[in-house]
């Protein structure tokens, strides 16, 4: 074993970083799951990750493609193929978009979007709780103004958008665009952007068609729509979108995203996304994987996994709320478990707890893998586990979970109890 050197400086400084957070027990660390666990905790909605007919699938897209498997380097050089241009057209066509554009991650493309789409001076608005990927890339624009709005709040939305047009008769005569971002389901909340709502106002603040919608679609994507199509096809929004965000690694159990958007839109980001300019593009197997899926999409075999999972939301939700009314929390146990009372429109369960860390090491004890999700992840005073449903999810799981939340809630209720009554004495 390599002998360790002497700590530098730049090392004692992040470990006290470091130790911060670990004192406020959110430090972030890289955890592996046991081979017999029960997943409540990936993006793998639909199961298609252990999927045996979409592996086989994806063999064969392997060995009847191209011999040469490695990617070659960026778009712009040699990493572009006629099976690059062929998949992405396919999968616009899918979507009812004019163009598209493949990129290697949903982060990539968020960050090669937002960086270089909005032009000087033009205004970025965005909701609170929009993904990371997002808030890198307006750092790196050339927007003159980037402002947030209340998640999912569409009054909000209007004062911020009527303060812009009242502020700049730019935006006013339509010569400085206007962007609004969003998500169509928030990774963390599991909650659903007003979609159309969110499109009527911009038609009605913004009538000189300067304003442009941008929808992330990473978390609905083969769950929503026809065929899995997404929330904006559901709605029937494709004309009223000026970008949709696809991403594969998440319900398609690949990797990779893509960008739907004009044909002019997909040309300028050719020349002016830096990280799809200066990165090695997806490699064949990547994108094998990536065609394998969508022929499931394209040919319908994921709507019945879409009709499972909604029926696996309803069982959990309903379960959840008969806990959480039979353990009867008050006082400091109250903060334990609090389940969302209204059902959620997606797979994400949002289940605030004052103890998401303690509650989500006593699941995967028991074989459940949960996980606690703490501040600057999510605002303080929301901390929670975030339970993701699966359609490979069975009934039996379902009641393992609740009974295994239940019985730390308990455990938990009764040391809250036993101290309350040592105090007293005292």
């Amino acid at each position: 074993m390599m002998e360790m050197k002497e700590r530098t400086g730049l090392e004692a400084a992040i470990d006290r970083t470091l130790n911060k957070r670990r004192s406020q027990s959110t430090i972030r660390q890289l955890t592996t799951k046991g081979p017999n666990s029960v997943d409540f905790s990936s993006n793998d909605f639909l199961s298609l990750a252990s999927n045996e007919e979409l592996r086989c699938a994806y063999l064969s897209e392997l060995q009847h493609g191209p011999r040469n498997t490695g990617s070659g380097g960026s778009r712009l050089l040699d990493g572009n193929s006629a099976y690059a241009e062929d998949l992405e057209q396919h999968i616009a066509d899918f979507h009812g978009a004019p163009a598209g554009l493949l990129c290697n991650s949903g982060f990539d493309a968020n960050v090669g979007l937002f960086s270089s789409l909005p032009q000087p001076g033009d205004v970025v608005v965005y909701d609170e709780f929009i993904h990371a990927s997002v808030h890198d890339g307006m750092r790196l624009s050339r927007a003159g103004k980037c402002i947030c709005f209340v998640h999912n709040d569409i009054s909000a939305l209007r004062s911020v958008l009527e303060r812009i047009v009242l502020d700049d008769v730019l935006v006013q005569d339509g010569r400085r665009n206007v962007f609004v971002a969003v998500e169509t389901v928030y990774s963390m909340d599991g909650d659903v952007a007003p979609l159309k709502r969110i499109v009527s106002l911009l038609k009605e603040i913004l009538p000189a068609q300067n304003g442009h919608l941008i929808v992330d679609e990473a978390h609905s994507t083969g769950i929503y729509g026809p065929k899995g199509r997404g929330l904006v096809s559901e709605l029937g929004l494709e004309r009223e979108v000026t970008v949709r965000l696809h991403t594969f690694g998440k319900a398609l159990a690949c990797n990779g995203a893509i960008l739907l958007c004009s044909p002019i839109i997909r040309q300028y980001l050719v020349n002016y996304a830096r990280p799809l300019i200066y990165t090695t593009f997806m490699s064949y197997p990547a994108l094998a994987a990536i065609r394998a899926s969508y022929s499931f999409l394209f040919t319908g075999r994921t709507e019945s996994l879409a009709r499972t999972l909604r029926v696996l939301i309803e069982a959990l939700h309903v379960r959840l709320l008969a806990i959480q009314k039979d353990l009867m929390l008050d006082g400091r146990a109250r903060g334990l478990l609090r389940v969302p009372a209204e059902r959620p429109k997606s797979p994400i369960f949002a289940v605030l707890s004052s103890e998401p860390k303690a509650l989500a090491a006593y699941c995967q004890s028991n074989g459940l893998v949960v996980r606690g999700i703490v501040p600057p992840t999510v605002p303080a005073g929301t901390e929670r586990i975030r339970l993701c449903l699966h359609a490979g999810n069975t009934i039996q799981q379902l009641d393992d979970l609740v009974a295994t939340i239940k019985s730390w809630v308990q455990l938990r209720k009764a040391d809250i109890v036993a101290a309350q009554q040592e105090r007293a004495r005292l």
